[in-house]
């Protein structure tokens, strides 16, 4: 079994991280870790152009040799949005990225660490556009690429509670409808024996948290990720779910502040790479 892992943007602490990862004896040994991209020269903290070509240039890599069946799966480092913008990088992120390589349209971005998994309906977008984009449609299709991605990691009968966009879920209309007109008619079309809600999210991740739920399936981005990264900041991954391959990542960034100074901790790189593992063999399977 063969993963790939790219070193994200060099001036951050990606080349770090990776490193340290991959001696840390707490990956899976049975498995070949072929590292992806050149480091420019560059200062740690510094990010430029080279180095987000040369991020860029990894990515791409990356996603031919998965494509071609050569790699099991592939564990990203951090890139720098801003510079690779800069650079012609023309994705959102590094998930629309390798969805675009592959061809894949039915995807979507999912976040675990410690007792939490989260999918997002809506992602990389201002939070006054979330009511507006919110579809049943697009429920419906995370929902079931979330439940799939349950099974995957041998739960074979997934608990899933879905997410209100307002306050206490909406309070039966008065804080708004989307419960009413989007939401619930959503969930009504996704299996019952796996979806629930909508619940209000204010009281939701405390009682995923402690296992009542396997998963939530959240309205927008950072109602799903401000739970997760209190919950378990240093071991959280994001996964691309819908790949013909696994695609994880550390759930954090560049971190130039603190590149090159011996600080970076390593737990979500090695946490991305074991469930990176975990998924290949699945897909063996």
């Amino acid at each position: 079994m063969r993963i790939g892992i790219t070193l994200g943007d060099c001036a951050g602490i990606g080349p770090e991280i990776v490193d340290l990862a991959l001696k840390s004896g707490l990956i899976p040994p049975n498995a070949e870790y072929v590292v992806i991209g050149r480091q420019p020269k560059c200062t740690p903290g510094e990010p430029s152009i080279e180095t987000a070509r040369a991020a860029a240039a990894a990515l791409e890599e990356a996603a031919t040799l998965a494509r071609r069946g050569e790699l099991n799966a592939v564990v990203t480092a951090p890139i720098h949005k801003a510079r690779m913008y800069e650079a012609g990088f023309k994705f959102p992120g590094q998930t629309e990225f390798f969805a675009e390589r592959c061809g894949v349209e039915n995807f979507a971005m999912c976040l675990t660490g410690g007792n939490i998994t989260v999918a997002l309906v809506t992602t990389h977008i201002p939070l006054r556009e979330v009511a507006g984009a919110l579809k049943q449609s697009e429920i419906v299709r995370v929902g079931l690429l979330l439940a799939d991605f349950l099974r995957c990691r041998s739960c074979e009968n997934p608990r899933i509670a879905v997410a209100g966009l307002n306050p206490h879920a909406g309070e039966s209309g008065k804080i708004g409808r989307e419960e009413i007109e989007i939401i619930a008619p959503a969930i009504a079309q996704l299996p019952r024996e796996i979806f629930s809600g909508p619940h209000s999210p204010d009281t939701l991740f405390h009682y995923l948290a402690i296992e009542k739920w396997d998963a939530a399936l959240c309205m927008y981005h950072d109602q799903g990720l401000i739970p997760l990264k209190l919950h378990a900041f240093y071991s959280g991954v994001n996964v691309t779910l819908g790949l013909p391959f696994p695609r994880t990542s550390p759930d954090h960034g560049t971190a130039f502040e603190i590149a090159g100074k011996g600080l970076a901790r390593p737990d979500s790189m090695i946490a991305a790479i074991n469930l990176a593992v975990e998924l290949a063999r699945a897909k063996e399977k």
